[in-house]
């Protein structure tokens, strides 16, 4: 599914940190929030029309996950921050659509950015989206700016009890849904691969109608990639030190895991990198290769036909005294000679394999 190219928004300079604006990209549909609240042995999901009725739901003790689409009106993500004890900072990094992945410890919860990608199956662009997820006591938000599926294996395994998440607690959820965006990066990865291979495979073919933009574009998305890739790194190895406390020791085990996919995705991106480099090499050699082969063909004939212009050329003087000007087989002669001299260049330059 295409994406329509959104405008961005700018922010009005001189506002007081923590100013409730929406910034990036401007999400087109209707705010989206679910809520699940899960233990061992019951599940409740329950979808919201807006913010007051996720917050009037009663707390039960058990595991609280808030999910929150397109949601861009402050005054909504206000009450939401209220209700939940964050931050005006937090708020204001949540409206903001060009965040770098980060985690930022508030003390009785965790701010957590990253950047999910899509590749459409019309062969469009690379997509990205913000995913912001806080972990608090108890609870888990996050908030996206459209449904991209990032995090339906997690519901599933949720609503089939599959898995340990059903067993565990918030620590665990918010392990699940990162290692839920590094599944994505996975699968991203590998479609970017195969477009990498599609366009080596027509460079090779020497098709090359709109090779260079395309061998451009994949260089674009890979810096994409590894640019939200690096921080998220950097994200996992700040919770494996497990320095917040919101994480319980046989979690952490989890995330170094997540950590070492982490790495393993990144060391692959940095393969696929040096292919596209190796590529947008492979391809300005090639077309100087084919300018030489061009240039070496135009040469030789060129070499073929100077000595017939010079025959031509001579013979075509007007002078009145000339060696074999009135001999009756003298045209004929010169045309023998040019047809000789033009064959024997031909086999010399066949032998060569110039042409």
């Amino acid at each position: 599914m295409r994406h329509p190219v959104l405008k961005r928004e700018i922010p009005s300079l001189g506002e007081a940190p923590g100013a409730l604006i929406p910034v990036g990209e401007p999400q087109s549909g209707e705010t989206s929030l679910s809520w699940i609240e899960y233990d061992a042995e019951t599940l409740n999901e329950t979808v919201c029309r807006d913010v007051e009725q996720a917050l009037a739901q009663a707390p039960t003790g058990k595991v609280s996950w808030l999910n929150v689409y397109g949601l861009r009106d402050p005054e909504a993500l206000k009450r939401l921050g209220s209700h939940f004890g964050l931050h005006p900072l937090v708020l204001e990094d949540i409206l903001n659509a060009g965040q770098r992945p980060k985690v930022e410890d508030y003390g009785d919860y965790l701010f957590i950015v990253s950047r999910v990608f899509d590749y459409p199956l019309d062969g469009s662009r690379l997509v990205s989206d913000q995913v912001y997820m806080v972990l608090g006591e108890g609870f888990v938000l996050t908030f996206q700016a459209r449904p991209i599926g990032v995090f339906d294996a997690v519901r599933d395994r949720l609503r089939r009890q599959r898995g340990q998440v059903r067993r565990k607690g918030v620590d665990y959820l918010a392990y699940a849904l990162l290692d839920a965006v590094i599944d994505d990066y996975l699968a991203v990865h590998a479609r970017f691969n195969e477009r990498v291979e599609q366009v080596d495979g027509r460079l090779l073919s020497g098709n090359d109608h709109g090779l260079l933009r395309q061998v451009q574009r994949l260089k674009r998305d890979c810096l994409k990639l590894r640019r939200a890739l690096l921080p998220l790194r950097e994200v996992l190895l700040t919770l494996n030190r497990g320095e917040d406390g919101l994480f319980a020791p046989e979690t952490q085990l989890y995330l170094r895991d997540a950590y070492d996919h982490t790495v393993h995705v990144l060391e692959s991106l940095e393969m696929s990198r040096e292919m596209v480099s190796d590529m947008l090499d492979l391809y300005l050699s090639t077309q100087s290769n084919r300018l030489n082969l061009q240039m070496r063909k135009l040469t030789v004939l060129t070499m073929i036909f100077m000595p017939l212009t010079l025959i031509a050329g001579i013979y075509g003087m007007n002078f009145e005294h000339m060696p074999e000007l009135k001999w009756h087989y003298g045209y004929h002669a010169v045309l023998g000679a040019m047809a000789l001299l033009t064959s024997g260049l031909a086999w010399a330059f066949w032998k060569r394999k110039w042409i």
